[in-house]
C-alpha cells in the first residue's frame, strides 16, 4: 500500500545523502562544480521554504532533467547555465528555460498590458531589450535558490532513468490536487504565478504534477546515489 508521506521522509532522508556524496547544496550565482556530471538530475530549493515537520530543512520546489528525447545531446551544464543566464549582463532568455518563464510570470509587469513575456519561441532584439529588466529578476531569484544534483549518465531517450527519476519525483512531492505535505509557505512567491499547476503542486514545475508516482522508484534513486562518483 502506497504511503505517500512515508515514502516523502525516504525521498528527503536520500537528498540529505546525495549532499554528503557531492558537497552540496550548490548555487547558479556560483561557478559550475567541477565535478557536474555529463546528465543527470537536479533538485532545487528555496529559502523560506521549509518541510512541514523540520524547522531547517527546506523543501524541493523544483526538479528537472534535460535530453530526454532520442539523438538529444543536452549536457546537464547546458540546462543549468539556461537557467543561471547570462553573467556578464545579468539576464538570460526565458524562452529557452521554462523555469525562467513560469518564475517569471510571477513578477510585476511580466503580465500586465502588451508584455511579452512568454509569448513565441524567438524574439527581435527589440523585445529582447525590452525584457532585460525582468530577466534580471528571475536570474537573481533562481541563482539564489540551492540546488542539488544525481548524475545519471545514461542515453538520451523518453524511457532513461533521467526522465523516471525527473516525473516520480515531481508526483511524489505535488500536492496538485492530494492532501498538501509540505505545503509552501504564505509567502511562496509560486502563488502568484498565472499557471494553476504551479500554484496548487508548491512546485515550479507544471508536467508530471498531476500524475501518481511509482514508489519503486525509489530504490532506483537510492541506487543512483549509492553510485554517485562510480561509473553506472
Amino acid at each position: 500500500m502506497v504511503n505517500r508521506k512515508d515514502d516523502l521522509n525516504r525521498f528527503y532522508q536520500l537528498l540529505r545523502l546525495l549532499e554528503q556524496k557531492t558537497g552540496g547544496p550548490f548555487y547558479l550565482s556560483d561557478s559550475h562544480p567541477t565535478s557536474l556530471p555529463r546528465r543527470g538530475v537536479y533538485f532545487f530549493m528555496e529559502h523560506g521554504e521549509l518541510r512541514a515537520d523540520a524547522s531547517t530543512s527546506l523543501r524541493i520546489v523544483r526538479v528537472g532533467s534535460h535530453g530526454l528525447t532520442h539523438g538529444s545531446k543536452s549536457t546537464l551544464k547546458q540546462r543549468l547555465s539556461q537557467h543561471k543566464g547570462v553573467i556578464k549582463s545579468g539576464g538570460g532568455n526565458h524562452r529557452g528555460s521554462i523555469f525562467r518563464l513560469i518564475v517569471g510570470t510571477t513578477l510585476p509587469g511580466s503580465c500586465v498590458g502588451e508584455s511579452s513575456w512568454g509569448k513565441g519561441s524567438t524574439a527581435t532584439a527589440d523585445i529582447r531589450l525590452s525584457e532585460e529588466a525582468l530577466e534580471r529578476e528571475v536570474s537573481t531569484i533562481i541563482r539564489n535558490m540551492p540546488y542539488l544534483y544525481l548524475d545519471v549518465d545514461d542515453d538520451a531517450s523518453p524511457g532513461s532513468l533521467r526522465g523516471v527519476i525527473e516525473r516520480n519525483s515531481i508526483a511524489l512531492l505535488s500536492n496538485y490536487q492530494k492532501p498538501p505535505l509540505d505545503p509552501p509557505s504564505k509567502e511562496w512567491l509560486g502563488y502568484q504565478c498565472n499557471r494553476e499547476k504551479v500554484r496548487l503542486s508548491g512546485l515550479w514545475n507544471q508536467n508530471h504534477v498531476d500524475e501518481a508516482y511509482d514508489p519503486s522508484f525509489l530504490n532506483t534513486f537510492e541506487l543512483l546515489i549509492n553510485k554517485t562518483g562510480s561509473p553506472l
